[in-house]
């Protein structure tokens, strides 16, 4: 095995997991799976990650924040420390997918999965991505969000060294089911999720913000080896947070383990403040 794949092994493994009496520990405090490839085709491709997005577009993300939003991910897939996380990977390609998703009922896939292995088949990637049409839909269901992309990898014709999904969004949960226990139905599968919380407004525009959302996707969202938040919150840098966040993901670095909670740990926010919040105000 050459060098540079032994050494990123383990330093994957090292930044990926909290270990508590051997066991790795997911972000709720219990044992994590052992690996598990959910395509296990023979003629699936091996690769060093199987990468959801899963993209806000409810009512809520404005415009800007969606062109800023896919800029983002386009600059990031063909920056050059993107490139360096994928060559030292132990097979130097990724498979990614990208989707958007509002309610409870509403997801589109708007580039289905396709391998990354270089300069090239990355910039086609942003590419796609720059040409789907922009949309905005009512609601907002991560826990939806989340139900759809867990069977995305059972048949992506990936098997990859880790699975992950991506969640971003400028809002709490408030339709379909509850996202904490979405979360650990995702989490038990041996899935990674981390967020991308966009907290860009105070609570006074809006009856359905909150003031702590990257707090409430710590604590209510995010789970598993390595699972980590990166919050936006400077229009500004909305760029620079993606490109950072999807260089993590690829590299399998986590950045602080502040938010991995130890066993027993209660969320420090109310994980279903949307749904009140929405009931509050609609009644329904």
């Amino acid at each position: 095995m050459p060098k540079h794949a032994l050494t990123y092994g383990l330093l994957a493994l090292l930044a990926s997991m909290l270990v508590i009496g051997g066991l790795p520990v997911l972000s709720g405090g219990a044992a994590a799976p052992g690996p598990r490839l959910a395509d296990r085709s023979p003629n699936a491709v091996a690769v060093d990650v199987e990468l959801v997005l899963g993209v806000d577009v409810s009512y809520s993300m404005d415009p800007d924040e969606q062109a800023l939003q896919r800029e983002g991910y386009q600059q990031a897939l063909t920056s050059t420390e993107f490139m360096r996380a994928l060559r030292e990977g132990m097979n130097a390609k990724i498979a990614i997918t990208y989707f958007e998703w509002a309610s409870n009922y509403d997801q589109r896939i708007v580039v289905p999965w396709r391998l990354i292995s270089g300069p090239e088949s990355a910039a086609a990637v942003a590419e796609e991505i720059g040409r789907a049409s922009y949309r905005r839909a009512s609601r907002t269901s991560i826990s939806g969000a989340l139900a759809f992309a867990k069977p995305l990898f059972d048949n992506s014709g990936y098997h990859g060294i880790r699975r992950v999904i991506d969640i971003s969004g400028d809002g709490p949960n408030n339709q379909g089911a509850l996202v904490a226990p979405t979360r650990d139905n995702v989490v038990a599968a041996g899935i990674t999720i981390n967020g991308l919380p966009i907290v860009l407004k105070r609570s006074r525009w809006s009856m359905m913000d909150i003031e702590n959302l990257d707090v409430y996707y710590e604590d209510c969202v995010i789970g598993g080896p390595g699972a980590f938040v990166v919050p936006i919150v400077d229009r500004a840098k909305f760029k620079e947070a993606t490109r950072h966040k999807l260089v993590q993901e690829v590299a399998g670095l986590m950045p602080q383990p502040k938010v991995i909670r130890v066993s027993g740990d209660k969320p420090r926010v109310d994980c279903a403040i949307g749904e009140k919040l929405w009931q509050q105000r609609w009644g329904n």
